[in-house]
């Protein structure tokens, strides 16, 4: 049995080099216990998390290991997107949206234990324009929530800074007119925020779409209409309580398919990772695409 372990050193706040060596020491030595011949490779670059996924996949590796954010995750991911090639998470970012939503460990040897000796689940992806996701995608506020992160770099990063981002950026930010289609239906929403969740929360405990499942084979369309200062204020502990509902200014349907159009390119991020697309984005997704691996006790229905 063999085992890749991908190790992002520039997720979350971690000293590079030496971060690089423990990590690889200890993803080497716990997974050589449970009978795993390990092979750990460092990113040094956008897209070397897929390209080493897609290797890994093609030489037939039983297992690949994603250690690092939600970029390195959705990388991995979609690398092994329908094979039979389950992915394991060491989550090591600053939200970790997709590893909350498994109910998987944050210590490192546990999340290893688990990668090695958990159960498979198998979960649906999204794609929005051309990039799949796993847990979240969106348009509008979060996606310069998004950008504006990326920008900072890793050494400005972490839970507390993206909350404190995250509310200014909801204070100031002005909402956009956009026009939805979904099967025969084609509405207008002047929204803030268009949240296409396969998973449940951002990260953190943050929860924009409290319905979603990640293997039912759809998306949970969240739709947060223009909002005063207050009416975003009052909504907030909702966010971190799970009990976000629709109702005035927040609309919610599952869909598997839709367009989203406006005047003028669109911003959108998946999982996190800030892209920009054309005046019209089509968004789909894919029923059991994806195995990970989860705990043995893990129960998609209570996390």
């Amino acid at each position: 049995m063999r085992a890749v372990v991908i190790v992002n050193p520039l997720s979350g706040r971690g000293r590079y080099e030496p971060q690089i060596r423990a990590h690889s020491a200890l993803a080497a030595d716990l997974l050589h216990s449970f009978g795993l011949t390990t092979c750990v490779r460092s990113t040094a670059a956008a897209g070397d998390a897929h390209r080493f996924a897609r290797q890994a996949a093609d030489e037939g590796a039983d297992l690949v290991v994603a250690w690092g954010g939600d970029g390195t995750v959705n990388e991995t991911a979609a690398a092994l997107i329908n094979s039979d090639v389950p992915l394991g998470i060491v989550p090591a970012g600053s939200g970790n949206g997709l590893a909350w939503d498994l109910g998987l460990p944050f210590e490192a040897t546990a999340a290893l234990t688990v990668a090695a000796t958990g159960r498979d689940f198998v979960i649906d992806a999204g794609q929005v324009h051309d990039s799949l996701f796993f847990n979240i995608a969106g348009v509008g506020v979060d996606a310069v929530i998004a950008a504006r992160f990326a920008e900072r770099g890793p050494r400005r990063r972490g839970a507390l800074g993206y909350l404190q981002l995250g509310v200014t950026e909801l204070m100031r930010y002005r909402a956009q007119l956009y026009t939805i289609a979904i099967d025969n239906d084609r509405f207008e929403h002047r929204a803030m925020l268009l949240a296409l969740a396969n998973g449940r929360q951002y990260g953190n405990r943050v929860c924009i779409a409290p319905g979603a499942r990640l293997d039912d084979g759809l998306l949970e369309l969240v739709i947060v209409e223009e909002l005063s200062t207050i009416a975003i204020a009052m909504r907030l502990p909702s966010l971190f309580r799970g009990t976000l509902r629709a109702g005035r200014g927040v609309t919610m349907r599952a869909v598997r398919e839709l367009t989203v159009r406006t005047d003028a390119a669109i911003p959108f991020h998946v999982d996190g990772e800030p892209r920009v697309g054309p005046s019209e984005i089509r968004v789909s997704t894919f029923p059991r695409a994806l195995r990970v691996r989860v705990p043995q006790s893990y129960d998609s229905s209570r996390v």
